[in-house]
């Protein structure tokens, strides 16, 4: 009876420590995110996409820092663990996996900007940005059709996207009598993407005589694609 008490009471105080010390990441929008990092003396903004999506716009100060990267714990062991980090990528994909293993590290304040820097664009337009990759109206054109016209925004670094990307390719091929399969990256035509106000990737849309029928912003099988359309 002794043995079970103690047994019973070891595992209690186990599972108190082990709450005690578990903590979790803040994720929060691109305004609230912003104003945190304007509160902060010295803030770590940590970008945590490839260093090509880094060069084509950033948050001021951020530091790249790839999660996808051979290196992303020695870049980030000289930083200060007891102060706030703050952590973006592209759509928040990558930035929520970087952020849980910083928690992980011993960081004591990770704030994680939901939407990426996509949402980050969003919510603070440029003055007189200047727009890039395919126009509105190009885009528009692409739904004149009297084929069923599947639009797939997609990015090289999305892993759904890739997983997606064979069977596309695949049913383009083989139903080009009826159906067009128009792939767009998303990092190319980013003007387009924010326009349009998706954020996530991928981004599935199915039109049908000028209406759309189907619409995902997520991973669609092959399978569930076929039963759109």
């Amino acid at each position: 009876m002794k043995n079970l008490k103690s047994i019973i009471a070891t595992a209690i105080i186990t599972l108190s420590i082990s709450c005690t010390n578990s903590q979790s990441y803040k994720s929060v929008n691109a305004t609230e995110f912003k104003a945190t990092i304007t509160k902060t003396d010295d803030a770590q903004i940590l970008d945590v996409r490839t260093p090509s999506e880094y060069a084509n716009g950033k948050i001021a100060d951020a530091k790249n820092v790839d999660w996808n990267g051979d290196s992303f714990d020695t870049q980030v062991a000289n930083l200060d663990k007891t102060k706030p980090v703050f952590v973006y990528c592209l759509s928040g994909g990558r930035s929520k996996k970087a952020a849980n293993h910083l928690v992980d590290l011993g960081f004591k304040n990770v704030i994680e900007l939901d939407g990426g820097y996509m949402a980050w664009e969003k919510a603070n337009p440029k003055t007189n940005a200047v727009w890039s990759g395919m126009t509105q109206e190009e885009y528009n054109k692409l739904m004149v059709s009297d084929k069923t016209v599947v639009i797939d925004f997609y990015a090289e670094w999305c892993g759904p996207c890739k997983k997606m990307a064979p069977y596309l390719d695949k049913m383009s091929k083989e139903m080009a009598d009826k159906v067009i399969i128009h792939r767009i990256d998303a990092d190319k035509n980013k003007s387009l993407f924010n326009a349009l106000g998706y954020q996530g990737l991928p981004v599935i849309i199915v039109i049908k005589n000028g209406k759309q029928t189907f619409f995902k912003n997520e991973f669609v099988s092959e399978e569930d694609l076929r039963k759109a359309l």
